[in-house]
């Protein structure tokens, strides 16, 4: 499975002309990368200034766009920035989302500090559960996988029944993203859980290949890297798209259609 993560809260649009920041150009990178071999896209959105924003009547036009126009999987970040308050992150699933992102636990995040402490763990999760919206669970760093099992432990398994996790890998403040730091991790997975990875930046190329290798699945995008190669600018996210498929299909792992995904993540069918 290939998710895309276009966009982000990070990149600033005038220093990467390319980044997909109104709901147009949202819409044609998720048409393109479904065409390319994505079937989930992980959604941030900016607001007419193309600075992050969790506005709810932006998000639900977006979810209903994207809908629309494909068929992915639609993931609601419920990370947003880091400035972002809790009350505003836990309404984001008002917007209806296929899927959301549950981050397991507080990590340093280059400068900042990105916050999810426990009680809001809990609530998150809670909501997702009332609402039949399955979680991807974001683990930054090992600690976040023990609350992963503490989570589960406490509140019983997400909306569907099926545990997927996203190993987010190489941030600054978090795990390295590296081949031996990605086995480690999938180790102390819970039993039965499925995982995709993510490698930010210069780590994009050794954590594809590791999660390959592992039997994982995977995310890219510009969100998490701008750069193709030393010295190569992305010139779209449907070109990372490409070569993670190209790369599934060298190692007989072809990518998985929007349906099977689905099927895999327990996700209903919202359409």
């Amino acid at each position: 499975m290939i998710t895309v993560a276009p966009t982000g809260a990070e990149v600033d649009k005038s220093a990467v002309p390319a980044l997909p920041v109104t709901l147009d150009e949202l819409v044609t990178t998720a048409r393109e990368c479904q065409e390319a071999g994505a079937a989930m896209i992980h959604v941030h959105i900016r607001d007419a200034d193309a600075r992050p924003t969790l506005d709810l009547g932006r998000l639900t036009e977006t979810v209903r766009a994207l809908r629309e126009a494909t068929d992915l999987i639609v993931q609601l970040s419920t990370g947003g920035a880091v400035t972002d308050s809790y009350e505003s992150r836990l309404a984001v699933l008002d917007a209806q989302p296929d899927c959301c992102s549950l981050t397991c636990g507080t990590v340093n995040f280059g400068d900042e500090v990105f916050m999810n402490p426990w009680p809001f763990m809990r609530e998150l999760y809670a909501r997702t559960q009332e609402r039949g919206i399955v979680p991807e669970f974001e683990l930054f760093d090992f600690g976040h996988i023990a609350a992963l099992h503490r989570l589960l432990d406490a509140c019983g398994p997400p909306a569907g029944g099926h545990v997927h996790c996203d190993l987010v890998m190489g941030v600054p403040g978090g795990m390295p993203g590296d081949a031996a730091t990605l086995v480690a991790a999938v180790a102390a997975l819970p039993r039965g859980a499925t995982w995709s990875a993510t490698g930010i930046g210069r780590s994009t190329l050794p954590v594809m290949l590791a999660a390959q290798a592992a039997g994982g699945h995977l995310r890219v995008g510009m969100e998490d890297t701008v750069t193709f190669a030393r010295g190569r600018a992305v010139t779209g996210n449907a070109e990372l798209v490409e070569r993670a498929a190209a790369l599934a299909r060298l190692a007989q792992r072809p990518p998985m259609t929007p349906a099977q995904a689905r099927v895999m993540l327990a996700v209903p069918g919202r359409r």
